[in-house]
């Protein structure tokens, strides 16, 4: 972190002498130019006077009073006192006077205040040599020079058309400012210097009066001009607007109505959401509903249903409110959307609709038009929804229907075909068969034990006997056989029932998916019933009997109020460019 350089100050103290030399040099350079400003003029020969220049003369803003000291030495014979003596009409005996004028210079007066006391001396008829000269004789007649009321009477004089003050040397009369002309009517009739002419108080009171009757005149003008102004730009419009609101604008009858759009969700149910049941959950349908009957299908449908352009094309209609028999679909839709006034508001969920037509009849049925066609509108919000919906449950119900179906036929076909209508008796049936055949077979194998057990066995009783048993292992065969083998005209009872299983588990699984898609449409069908949108009409459109329109009072005053708004814009526009040029 670094530190500022510190450095110290000093303060150069001037003395005595120094400053009583500084206001003596003041003093003199002041003296000189004002000898050489008012110095007579000079001839060159030939009839032309030269002026003197006033370079080098000071103003109050470049001198500056000096600090006297407490007390100054007699100063010392300069040139600036020695002109002073020099000059014509000097005194040169008088030596009070000469000291008097030392005092004075002593005093340190500005440029400006020497000119002001020489000019007060003049208007009072003294003949100063000096400036210094002009203070001693003012003060030696009792006046201060620099006295406020002496000044102002001063800046009067001299204002009025540039005249001279008295007694004022023609050269310094004819001197101006840079820039400044004299021109001829400041000039006396007889040619020569102007006027030395004196103001006196009738005089100054006359000019003051024929003032403040040009500033009354003008003020007069100009509160004329702008009432003027007031009466072409404000008043008139709004008398010819009030003109047309009263006695030429064709009465109009305005039908209000009201209605809100309803939703079958329940409250809070599980199938709505969090503002379901809300007038916030269906804001999205009544602003579709209100862009509807303000957009050129509703006009075109009310214009085909009830003749819209016709009705305002009649010739009782005033020529401001009146279509176009001719006129552009363009022009009809902004006259549909000037008489078809549709608000919504959304802390209800009401729409409110208001319809203009020229009569009372048309206007109540124009209305009752727009909310049968609202209706429409809303039913046809959620219909494509609610049949996307019900069309795939119902698809899904129809195929897992047809497929269970087909399983169904399956099982009949197998069973046709092999004759065999469940396998399991078949299968029952079979091994019952087998057994009792094995429990003849065991019989009679026993008897043809105890044939052959004789020591001299009939025969023919164990021939018969053997055949028999032969026979019974034979069917048991052919009966077992029948279980695995399949035949020349069906299979096995082992395939025939693992082909009816099959059948039976596949239409176990139809009947399973057609299960799940009737329930799938009959969720369906309760969420498109929940998606049903109603409109409900809280206020039916009747037709009024008095005219709602115009509004004559506060048209007028509404046209008064936009012109006076006009015109003030205008004239803050052209004055603060005017002020800008």
């Amino acid at each position: 972190m670094s530190t500022k350089p510190k450095a110290r100050k000093f303060r150069i103290r001037r003395s005595a002498q120094e400053t009583e030399q500084q206001a003596e040099q003041q003093a003199a350079k002041a003296v000189g130019a004002s000898d050489q400003m008012f110095a007579p003029p000079k001839d060159d020969g030939f009839g032309n006077q030269s002026f003197p220049s006033a370079e080098g003369y000071e103003d109050e803003e470049s001198v500056t009073t000096p600090v006297a000291p407490p007390a100054l030495k007699p100063p010392k014979a300069d040139t600036t006192q020695a002109a002073v003596e020099d000059t014509p009409s000097a005194q040169p005996g008088d030596q009070t006077g000469s000291n008097t004028i030392d005092a004075i210079r002593r005093e340190g007066l500005t440029g400006r205040q020497l000119r002001m006391a020489r000019r007060v001396a003049q208007k009072q008829g003294m003949s100063p040599t000096s400036d210094f000269d002009a203070v001693r004789q003012l003060r030696d007649a009792g006046i201060d020079p620099f006295k406020r009321a002496n000044m102002l009477e001063l800046v009067v004089s001299d204002a009025r058309a540039g005249q001279p003050a008295p007694n004022t040397p023609v050269g310094q009369a004819l001197q101006t400012a840079p820039g400044m002309q004299i021109t001829p009517t400041q000039m006396p009739a007889g040619g020569g210097v102007p006027s030395t002419e004196v103001l006196d108080a009738q005089e100054r009171a006359r000019d003051v009066m024929d003032i403040q009757r040009d500033i009354a005149r003008r003020r007069r003008r100009r509160a004329m001009m702008l009432a003027m102004r007031m009466l072409f730009f404000v008043l008139l419009p709004t008398a010819l607007a009030g003109i047309y609101y009263y006695a030429i604008a064709t009465p109009m009858y305005g039908t209000k109505s009201e209605f809100v759009i309803q939703s079958a969700d329940p409250a809070g149910g599980a199938g709505g959401g969090l503002l379901s049941g809300s007038p916030l959950g269906s804001s999205q349908d009544s602003i579709t509903v209100q862009g509807y009957l303000q957009s050129r299908d509703a006009m075109l449908r009310l214009d085909a249903d009830e003749g819209f352009r016709e009705h305002f094309s009649q010739d009782f209609i005033d020529a401001i409110q009146r279509l176009d028999t001719d006129a552009t679909q363009e022009a009809a839709y902004k006259k549909y959307q000037k008489s078809v006034k549709i608000g919504y508001d959304p802390t209800e969920g009401i729409i409110k609709m208001e319809v203009i037509a020229a009569s009372p009849e048309e206007s109540a049925e124009f209305s009752k038009q727009l909310i049968t066609y609202a209706e429409q509108q809303v039913d046809q919000l959620t219909a494509r929804k609610r049949g996307d919906q019900m069309k795939g449950a119902d698809e899904s119900r129809k195929d897992a229907e047809r497929k269970m179906v087909e399983a169904q036929n399956k099982i009949v076909e197998i069973q046709e075909k092999l004759g065999v209508l469940s396998p399991e008796s078949e299968v029952q049936a079979v091994f019952g068969q087998i057994t009792q055949l094995e429990s003849e077979l065991l019989t009679e194998r026993i008897s043809l034990q105890q044939f052959l057990a004789n020591a001299r066995p009939n025969d023919a009783k164990v021939s018969a006997a053997q055949n028999k048993v032969e026979e019974l292992e034979r069917l048991i065969d052919e009966k077992r056989s029948q279980l695995t083998e399949s035949s020349a005209s069906s299979g096995s009872l082992a395939r025939i029932s693992g082909q009816l299983l099959v059948a039976q588990a596949d239409l176990e699984v139809r009947q399973g998916l057609l299960a799940q898609a009737e329930g799938a449409f009959e969720a369906a069908r309760l969420e498109a019933n929940r998606q049903v949108r109603y409109l409900s009409v809280a206020v039916n459109p009747i037709a009024p009997d008095e005219p709602t329109y115009p509004r004559a009072f506060e048209n007028t005053i509404l046209a008064f109020l936009i012109f006076s708004g006009i015109y003030l814009m205008v004239s803050l526009t052209s004055s603060i460019l005017r002020e800008q040029v």
